[in-house]
């Protein structure tokens, strides 16, 4: 059974309904309790860096994910989500994030060279796999949809699994261990989206079968 965070601040709708084209059993929740006994969870997530954490701070969903992300079970983070599971970010503010991973989230410049960009990044933009993940199993690269004004910057390249290029090499696939990220929305994305979503359905499923 695969857990999706509410909080407040997340794509509730469009993450349900890939796991019910996936078919596979899920909920959606706010109770630390429930969301603990999951196979998995997915922490989804759009708006505000800070106001996600202050959500989470004051529900005490903040310590269950930490103390979730120590179990071992697979954990998911998508677009917000992904961001949040890092140490800090620079939005509206410096604002401490779940530190699951390392690195720091921060904006996009709007320029490069005296010539300006389009902020936010929204839109398709092809993944590049970088270190190799069961979460990109069995998959190719391809084309994925993106919509965020901030980015991950990490010096741990190893957190990286897949970036794409927008100005600078933005991470798009991240994980350590059991925790995982995607920074764009996997949900929205066509088949690859879908195949990474089955990917991290079959490390809960592994998961489970060896506990």
């Amino acid at each position: 059974m695969i857990g999706i965070i509410d909080y407040g601040m997340g794509n509730l709708f469009s993450v349900s309904k890939a796991m019910e084209r996936l078919g596979v059993e899920y909920f959606v929740s706010e109770d630390r309790k429930e969301l603990a006994g999951a196979d998995a969870l997915i922490l989804p997530g759009v708006g505000s860096f800070k106001d996600a954490m202050e959500h989470l701070n004051e529900t005490g969903l903040s310590e269950m994910v930490k103390q979730y992300a120590g179990s071992g079970k697979p954990m998911l983070g998508i677009c917000l989500g992904m961001q949040l599971l890092f140490a800090q970010s620079e939005e509206n503010g410096l604002t401490d994030g779940l530190a699951l991973l390392p690195g720091k989230v921060i904006r996009f410049s709007g320029e490069k060279a005296g010539t300006p960009y389009k902020v936010p990044h929204m839109g398709w933009n092809r993944l590049r796999f970088i270190n190799k993940s069961p979460i990109i199993s069995g998959i190719s690269e391809d084309f994925v949809y993106f919509v965020h004004s901030y980015y991950v910057s990490t010096e741990e390249r190893k957190v990286v699994i897949a970036d794409c290029e927008y100005d600078v090499d933005v991470p798009a696939v991240v994980g350590k261990g059991n925790v995982y990220g995607m920074q764009f929305h996997p949900e929205k994305s066509g088949g690859l989206g879908m195949s990474l979503l089955q990917n991290f359905i079959q490390l809960a499923k592994e998961r489970t079968i060896q506990s």
